[in-house]
C-alpha cells in the first residue's frame, strides 16, 4: 500500500478550501458537490469503524504531527492547512483540528420491508440527528425523510447523529406518494390521538417491523400521512406536559418496538 499523498495549502483563496468552506457552513452544500464534511475525531472514528473510507483528510498544522496513523493514513490524500484557516472553515466554537471529506453515498432504493423511520418535515438539525441515533440504536436501519425535513448530511445533523449515519440507509427528498412502496405498517405518534403506547405494548398490538412516522416540531405529522397509518399511538404523560420533544418521543417509541421484538 502506497503512502497517502500529503499537500500543504496556505492560501484561503485555494479552490479546495473554498469548496470545503461551503461544505462546512452551507447545510445543503453537499447536494451540489456530492461530498460532505465530517469534522472531529469522533465522527472520523465512527466512519472508520464501519469501514467507510474518506476521500480526503484535512488537518491543522499544529495537529498534523500528532495525528494518529489511523487518521493520517485513512484517506488517499491528506491536506494540511494553517490553524487559522481551519478555524475559519470549522463550524464549531472550538475547532476540532481535523476532519474528513466523504463522497456522498449513492441514492438507495427504498426497501419495502425494512424497519424504518419516516421524518415528516422535522426541521431542527439537533432533533434529526438525535432521531438518527435512536434509529440506529434500536434497529431501524432505514430513515425516509420527506420533503421539508432538515438536510440529513448537513454538518449540524452529522454532529448530532454522532456517527449514526454510517449505520443507516438514508433516503431524503421523498414524496408522500413514494410511501406506497412500504410493505410494513406505518405507525404514527400523536399527543392527542390513538391508544397509549404502553397499552399497545401490553396488548401486543405494536407491529415490528414497522415504519414510525414522526412529524414537524410544531405541526406534527401531516393529515395526509396520518391517513396512511395502520396504528396511532400516544405517549402517556402523567406529569401533565402538553407534548414531548419529537426526538424524545422518537427514542421512547423506537425503544418500545425494539423491546417488543426482543421479548416476542
Amino acid at each position: 500500500m502506497s503512502a497517502p499523498e500529503v499537500q500543504h495549502i496556505t492560501s484561503r483563496d485555494n479552490a479546495f478550501l473554498k469548496d470545503l468552506r461551503r461544505l462546512a457552513q452551507d447545510n445543503t452544500g453537499y447536494r451540489k458537490q456530492g461530498r460532505f464534511w465530517a469534522e472531529g475525531e469522533h465522527l472520523g472514528a465512527a466512519a472508520l469503524a464501519r469501514h467507510v473510507t474518506p476521500a480526503i483528510g484535512v488537518f491543522s498544522e499544529s495537529f498534523w504531527p500528532l495525528a494518529p496513523a489511523k487518521y493520517a493514513q485513512a484517506a488517499i490524500k491528506s491536506i494540511v492547512i494553517p490553524d487559522s484557516l481551519f478555524a475559519a472553515i470549522s463550524g464549531l466554537e472550538s475547532p476540532a483540528q481535523m476532519g474528513f471529506v466523504f463522497d456522498l453515498p449513492l441514492v438507495a432504493a427504498l426497501q419495502p420491508v425494512m424497519a424504518s423511520v419516516i421524518l415528516d418535515r422535522v426541521q431542527d438539525a439537533g432533533n434529526v440527528g438525535s432521531i438518527l441515533r435512536s434509529a440506529s440504536a434500536f434497529g431501524f436501519k432505514q430513515v425516509i425523510a420527506l420533503k421539508g425535513t432538515a438536510a440529513l448530511w448537513s454538518p449540524k445533523v452529522l454532529r448530532a447523529g454522532m456517527g449514526a449515519h454510517w449505520g443507516l440507509q438514508l433516503i431524503e427528498g421523498v414524496a408522500l406518494a413514494d410511501l406506497a412502496l412500504l410493505a410494513v405498517p406505518i405507525v404514527v405518534t400523536s399527543s392527542h390521538r390513538g391508544s397509549y403506547l404502553h397499552q399497545a405494548i401490553a396488548n401486543q398490538a405494536l407491529p415490528m417491523p414497522c415504519a414510525w412516522a414522526l412529524g414537524h416540531e410544531g405541526q406534527g405529522v401531516s393529515a395526509e400521512l396520518e391517513t396512511l397509518a395502520r396504528l396511532h399511538v400516544r405517549i402517556a404523560q402523567p406529569g401533565g406536559e402538553e407534548s414531548l420533544n419529537v426526538a424524545a418521543a422518537a427514542a421512547i417509541c423506537l425503544h418500545a418496538s425494539a423491546a417488543t421484538s426482543l421479548v416476542g
